[in-house]
């Protein structure tokens, strides 16, 4: 008698991220790999009823900033709530290697800024028992984790590590500089990284208000590094920008795909400043593909967001001068002191004080102010803004704005879209989804922790654009689960994961797709220091399995912890067994 399958999962409706038609079958894993797709007639020594449910892999989310919380907590959470197996980290050009002990406090403000986690968080939590690239590897691999991790040489934390003070406040890179940033980046490379990352845009600055670091480095900068991927034989290119002068940046980067050779992607969304930017940036990606260049585009399929509320790091009175002066007390102090007549009279009185633009553009546009309801719409009708809302009961927006703030005793959130949602649509976001050359990404798990809350991209996309969307066309169940596992992973080069195929790595969603519900965000104190953080549930994932172990059941944790850091690129089954 042969010996049992470890898993059987009986029955399901097997999307196995090819993009194929479902299918009815049953799957075996063995050792943490897929055995057998189909029939199993064999027994697994535990086994999985899946009939009426959808199978899909392991969800692979190439955009994210655990670089932190990875070195703290066991749970890559909220991403592992929504299906995610594999996590990429140290995108954006912020992360915390290669760092000496005199830049910690450099990197932590750095961090803060660009992705709002707060320095008393990176303060506790970071054990800094690293300097190197090589070193933070090792010391995160020694940790359990439930899912499977993947890291990226960030382009800030290696400026400062080899120009200091210099590379931090911007100055040029010297030719030696260059040479050991390249040095470092091949390192890195071979010792388990991914890629490289970096930031050129104003958007990203420390929390003393400086650009990154990175923003204005040289073409010869940006193509030594590329050069030093080349010379590691692997690695991917990650970079976000303005594109101030897309001319000029385009053909830039063009340059380092070309001469590197290495392959490149980018953050692309619709902007309010420039809102069909985003056709002439797919026009140079339909470009560099016909020459043969590996460039492509990340995209999401929703807006971004910020989440606003009297928990979070911003709300519609938070420049206020009253409102200011109360902002540290506790929040239950906040919300009683909000509630007396005389506060909402002295607010709903005054006007907000803020030199910062993109605070006062936010906090006055309540036509982009939209209540967030339990489930949340993230395609909402101009009609269901705060400021439309007003104006049909003739009161002013600040009033309403104002009593959706200390709804569900000061829990309630104001959602605010704030990129992909120019044309109050998400068709624009629909076309660029369906571009050859462009692959979801943007959720941000671990980061914007008191203003954003998009790690859940990947339930959006199975609920909304597979089942719920009524404001246009769908897309297809086969494609989004594609989308989002055999694409995402080989994106990075982790061609081991994402299908539903013998060979491959076991990393298994089990989902009940009729049911499978997103919660309105809510905000937690659980961090390092008692950090506050937005999280994000969702209900009708059975199961998810990393390495044929199930990590969560029904949303709950089952105490496996079988994640691992993943060293660099992987090569799919079929390939290897060639070798």
């Amino acid at each position: 008698m042969s010996e049992p399958f470890d898993l059987v999962i009986r029955g399901g409706t097997i999307a196995d991220g090819q993009g194929g038609d479902l299918i009815e079958g049953d799957i075996a894993t063995v050792k943490g790999r897929i055995a057998a797709v189909g029939k199993v007639e064999g027994r697994g020594v535990e086994e999985i009823d899946a009939r009426g449910k959808l199978v899909t892999p392991g969800f692979v989310d190439i955009h994210t900033h655990y670089d932190g919380q990875v070195t703290w907590d066991e749970r890559l959470t909220p991403s592992a709530w929504h299906g995610v197996t594999t996590a990429v980290m140290g995108n954006c050009g912020v992360g915390f290697a290669p760092c000496r002990a005199e830049d910690r406090d450099r990197l932590i403000r750095l961090m803060e800024g660009v992705e709002d986690i707060p320095n008393p968080v990176l303060t506790e939590g970071l054990p800094w028992n690293w300097e190197s690239f090589a070193d933070y590897l090792d010391a995160v691999e020694g940790r359990r984790h439930d899912i499977d991790f993947a890291a990226q040489m960030p382009h800030g934390a290696l400026r400062v590590y080899v120009m200091g003070e210099r590379g931090a406040n911007r100055e040029p890179a010297t030719m030696e500089d260059i040479v050991k940033m390249a040095a470092l980046t091949r390192e890195a490379v071979r010792a388990g990284a991914v890629g490289f990352s970096t930031s050129r845009t104003l958007n990203h600055r420390t929390s003393d208000g400086q650009p990154t670091p990175t923003l204005t480095a040289a073409e010869n900068e940006l193509l030594g590094i590329a050069l030093g991927l080349r010379q590691a034989g692997e690695g991917v290119l990650q970079v976000v920008s303005d594109f101030a002068d897309p001319e000029q940046e385009t053909a830039m980067l063009a340059r380092i795909v070309e001469e590197s050779g290495r392959p490149l992607s980018f953050s692309l969304l619709q902007s309010d400043r420039a809102p069909d930017a985003w056709k002439f940036l797919l026009n140079w990606v339909d470009q560099c593909v016909a020459r043969g260049l590996p460039v492509k585009a990340q995209v999401c399929g929703r807006p971004v967001g910020l989440l606003l509320g009297l928990g979070a790091t911003l709300n519609p009175f938070s420049a206020h001068p009253s409102f200011e002066a109360i902002a540290d007390r506790p929040f239950a102090e906040k919300l009683a002191i909000l509630k007396t007549p005389e506060m909402r009279a002295t607010l709903l009185g005054e006007a907000p004080r803020s030199d910062n633009p993109f605070v006062k553009a936010v906090l006055r546009n309540f036509s982009k102010m939209y209540p967030l309801n339990d489930p949340p719409d993230y395609e909402p009708l101009p009609s269901q803004s705060l400021g439309a809302q007003a104006a049909a009961r003739g009161v002013r927006p600040e009033e309403l704005a104002y009593e959706w703030m200390l709804a569900d005793e000061g829990k309630a959130l104001i959602f605010f879209p704030f990129l992909n949602y120019s044309d109050d649509t998400l068709e624009p976001a629909r076309t660029m989804m369906m571009h050859p050359s462009t692959i979801l990404g943007l959720g941000d798990g671990g980061a914007h922790a008191g203003m954003i809350c998009d790690s859940s991209f990947p339930t959006s996309m199975l609920t909304y654009w597979t089942r719920d969307r009524t404001r246009g066309e769908k897309l297809s169940l086969p494609y989004v689960v594609q989308s989002q596992t055999r694409d995402t992973a080989a994106a990075v080069g982790l061609y081991d994961r994402g299908v539903l195929a013998p060979g491959y790595k076991a990393d298994i969603n089990i989902i009940d797709h009729d049911k499978l519900t997103l919660h309105r965000p809510i905000i937690v104190n659980d961090l390092p220091a008692g950090g506050r953080r937005l999280v994000q549930k969702a209900d009708g994932y059975v199961a998810t399995i990393v390495s044929g172990r199930i990590v969560y059941r029904d949303g709950a944790p089952t105490g496996a912890l079988p994640g691992r850091l993943v060293r660099g690129r992987r090569e799919a089954p079929m390939a290897r067994a060639a070798e």
